[in-house]
């Protein structure tokens, strides 16, 4: 079938809350390059939203999937348990910075790792509230939605959020918000909304991922792993988007002097595709609820876990590490190139090759500008590279393209992002001039 005619099914069936506003619909992939049904050729720098840090179908990784696929496929491993959950595990344990000795938990994505990390530190304190951060994007479930930083599109419709999660700012010098700003709104929080005795857990993207690539100051988080451990509270580190090679670590928290967390989350690239998100904490908080109180039917599928074994490996043996920082260096070089050529191009920053930039009105004020954002996405599109937006004001492009990314693909690519800058400034200067 083609685009027209899967549009008509997609009009018809699916519902609208979820129906994907593209016309286009995917029909293969290889690595950093995608085509759609009607056999036109995408340079995709969105990679499923920080999904396929290995890329499209990364040898490795299907290999592994269809070698499972001739064992088994599914018994429910709280049922039958099974080699690839167990194996995972330990391989999990041993690579999380996590405190003391480790013990791990598999779910199916990053909204269901986050709910489990809840129920876990709040089983773990005898505590119930949660402290996260604006901008924070932790899932689509009820408790994430209440986590999330963020209204539209995500909860607007939705009712009453559960209770006792609260929220603080997140350090964004550039709009003027510091580190210490907001441990001030934390320790206020305790003031007036929730003691520090009654605080289950303090949940944070050392970088955001939806909320718009904005890094967490090493100073800012070392002092609120300090406050945490002044009062008795979990750090729960969310490392969904930002996880598994995507900032030249295995994990964002390695870049920050050795810090660890007592829980953390992690999905997205973890599987290259596969559903599969994972909960690794401290073996002590990890045991604290009762039997059988954690899990699901399909948790840590036998296919999901083969694919996140085989992504391990190809990580160490392909030295994607390495290729992250040095992807991230070659887009942090042309992004300042851009902040010089272009008006609304500016505050470019990246940890590995997790980068973005921001469009604003103008440099001095900084005013964010969604509306060129949005035109610079669709234009892309148009011209055959998936781009994606992010942010609490919907003006920070990020760049989620494959590591495995090659140079050409790559320069293609960026090549993309400037020809679009160059018609939509220009169009604009001529508008107002």
């Amino acid at each position: 079938m083609n685009n027209a005619q899967l549009n008509e099914l997609k009009q018809r069936y699916v519902a609208s809350g979820a129906a994907s506003p593209s016309t286009q619909f995917a029909d293969h992939a290889e690595n950093a390059e995608l085509w759609d049904a009607d056999g036109k050729r995408f340079v995709d720098f969105a990679g499923g939203i920080g999904v396929l840090n290995l890329g499209h179908r990364h040898p490795k990784v299907v290999e592994a999937i269809k070698a499972q696929l001739d064992k088994l496929m599914h018994t429910c491993q709280t049922v039958m348990p099974y080699a690839p959950y167990v194996q995972l595990a330990e391989k999990l344990c041993h690579l999380s910075p996590v405190k003391g000795e480790a013990k791990a938990m598999l779910v199916n994505s990053g909204a269901e790792a986050l709910e489990n990390a809840v129920k876990i530190a709040r089983a773990a304190t005898g505590r119930s509230g949660i402290i996260c951060f604006d901008g924070s994007f932790h899932g689509r479930t009820f408790m994430t939605l209440a986590m999330t930083g963020k209204v539209l599109p995500y909860k607007n419709d939705f009712g009453p959020m559960p209770g006792d999660v609260y929220r603080a700012p997140f350090p964004v010098p550039y709009h003027g918000i510091s580190g210490e700003d907001s441990l001030d709104s934390i320790k206020k929080l305790f003031k007036t909304d929730i003691a520090p005795h009654r605080v289950a857990a303090i949940v944070i993207e050392p970088i955001q991922g939806e909320g718009g690539f904005y890094i967490a100051p090493k100073r800012f988080l070392k002092a609120l792993r300090e406050l945490c451990d002044e009062h008795g509270i979990l750090l729960i580190v969310d490392e969904v988007q930002c996880g598994f090679a995507r900032t030249g670590k295995l994990f964002a928290l390695e870049h920050y002097d050795g810090l660890q967390a007592d829980i953390m989350t992690m999905a997205k690239s973890l599987a290259d595709g596969m559903p599969l998100s994972a909960v690794v904490g401290t073996a002590e908080v990890m045991d604290s609820s009762g039997p059988n109180s954690l899990g699901g039917t399909y948790s840590g599928n036998p296919l999901s876990c083969a694919a996140a074994l085989a992504v391990i490996e190809a990580i160490e043996e392909e030295n994607l590490l390495e290729k992250s920082a040095a992807l991230g260096n070659k887009l942090a070089k042309r992004f300042e190139q851009w902040r010089e050529r272009f008006g609304p191009v500016d505050n470019p920053r990246k940890v590995g090759a997790m980068a973005a930039f921001e469009l604003v009105k103008d440099k001095a004020s900084r005013t964010p500008d969604p509306g060129l954002t949005a035109a610079l996405c669709a234009k892309a599109k148009e011209k055959g590279l998936i781009l994606l937006s992010c942010g609490f004001w919907a003006n920070s492009i990020r760049i989620l393209v494959p590591i495995t990314v090659s140079d050409e693909v790559l320069e293609e690519g960026l090549g993309i992002i400037e020809n679009c800058l160059e018609e939509l400034v220009t169009v604009e200067t001529t508008a107002t001039a």
